[in-house]
């Protein structure tokens, strides 16, 4: 948060013009846009007033937005049609998760929250496309088209539903968001990455990560007597100590596979032996690989473990996203604009075992994402998805100086 000016955390020696003039009257606007929606979240494929919002910033820039198919997300496309373009990729939904922040502009909504940054990712991008949006061009009469003067076209792509799987990127890719572009670019969050600073990396970034649930089913009974039925709660440990632990002797170590439990619910009375239980967790891994093979490896595992233990089970295994493997070109124009900022602008980012869905955009045109720091340097850095979240909103310049830089002084030749 900020009181006032916003401090500088990067230099503009070598930003384009266009950039720099453009934060130097338009950051605040930036940091409101984030603000409003950061004050009023809304879940995967309900964020009919965020796009709403989206779609009036735009259209206020002489842009011509349109609203994806399902009703949520917004595709708005800048500049020539006849030039190579570029997608840039925000994400507009929030996560079940109550906010604890104490901001005075914190989530009014019970339960729910931009605790994984999300607000900043789409604030920074409409601030892309209203700067993209007045750049013109020498020839007469050609400033009334919005974005006359760009070296190439953009696509601004605000998508719906990240935080669900397999993800709102299959949506508007479905909706031809992909169709027609030479390179896509996002920015994500990160917490462990100070303002001022932004983490590249080429080759996988991200991991593919899968979501299963196993339903079991037994005729329960007393506490006392398990050997007269089928130990439910039992049949539940063996699962959730076995299948972690078989599942990470049966794959590569070197794949970065990791399965862990988020949700395990079963029975009330302390000598009832339930009869049904839910499990739900997450399978992970940087491997394509590995991921082809998780499934049926699972399944074949969970079934070996409580054949012996007399109870019944379903099992839904929802197939997630792919890990997000950064083109090395797209990487080398991200590299231009993040170094234009100052030498200390561009840091190395490790392969995370988080999954994200702009790996599909990636399945049909090379890209990459790069993470944007927005630790303040001082105090815990709080991870994703906690509600005590925050961003230090001086990183809002640097995320639009970062998307603008790569259609403004990019070359689709690095």
């Amino acid at each position: 948060m900020h009181d006032g000016p916003v401090p500088a955390v990067m230099s503009t020696a070598h930003v384009h013009p266009a950039i720099t003039s453009w934060l130097e009257a338009n950051l605040d606007q930036v940091i409101t846009w984030r603000r409003e929606i950061h004050a009023a979240p809304e879940l995967s494929r309900g964020e009919f007033a965020t796009t709403a919002k989206v779609v009036d910033v735009l259209t206020g820039a002489g842009l011509s937005p349109v609203v994806l198919p399902q009703g949520t997300g917004v595709v708005c496309d800048i500049g020539p049609a006849d030039r190579p373009r570029i997608g840039l990729r925000a994400d507009l939904d929030a996560l079940p998760v109550p906010e604890q922040t104490g901001l005075p502009f914190t989530s009014r909504v019970d339960g729910v929250s931009h605790s994984c940054g999300h607000d900043a990712h789409s604030a920074i991008l409409m601030g892309v496309g209203c700067l993209l949006a007045g750049v013109g061009s020498d020839e007469p009469g050609a400033a009334q088209t919005p974005g006359a003067g760009l070296p190439f076209s953009a696509r601004l792509i605000f998508q719906a539903a990240e935080e669900v799987m397999p993800g709102g990127a299959l949506d508007a890719i479905d909706a031809g968001v992909t169709d027609g572009l030479s390179r896509i670019f996002a920015l994500h969050c990160e917490p462990h990455l100070q303002a001022g600073t932004v983490g590249l990396r080429s080759g996988p970034l991200t991991s593919a990560a899968d979501r299963i649930e196993v339903h079991l089913h037994g005729p329960g009974g007393h506490t006392s007597r398990p050997h007269l039925t089928a130990d439910l709660v039992y049949a539940m440990g063996t699962l959730i100590t076995g299948l972690p632990g078989i599942l990470a002797r049966r794959v590569d170590p070197r794949s970065g596979t990791v399965m862990s439990w988020g949700a395990v619910h079963s029975g009330d009375a302390p000598n009832a032996i339930p009869q049904e239980g839910r499990m739900r967790g997450t399978v992970r891994t940087g491997s394509h690989e590995v991921w082809d093979e998780l499934e049926p490896l699972v399944r074949s595992i969970v079934g070996e473990l409580l054949a012996p233990l007399g109870v019944s089970y379903d099992l839904t295994y929802v197939r997630g996203v792919p890990p997000v493997v950064n083109d090395d070109e797209a990487v080398g124009l991200l590299r231009r604009a993040v170094v234009a900022m100052g030498p200390d602008a561009e840091v190395d980012t490790p392969q995370s075992a988080g999954g994200e869905d702009f790996a599909w955009y990636l399945q049909h045109v090379p890209g990459a994402m790069a993470r944007l720091g927005v630790w303040s340097g001082v105090g815990p850095q709080c991870d994703l998805h906690q509600p005590n979240f925050d961003v230090d909103e001086r990183a809002l310049g640097v995320g639009v100086a970062t998307l603008a830089g790569v259609v403004l002084d990019g070359d689709l030749r690095v």
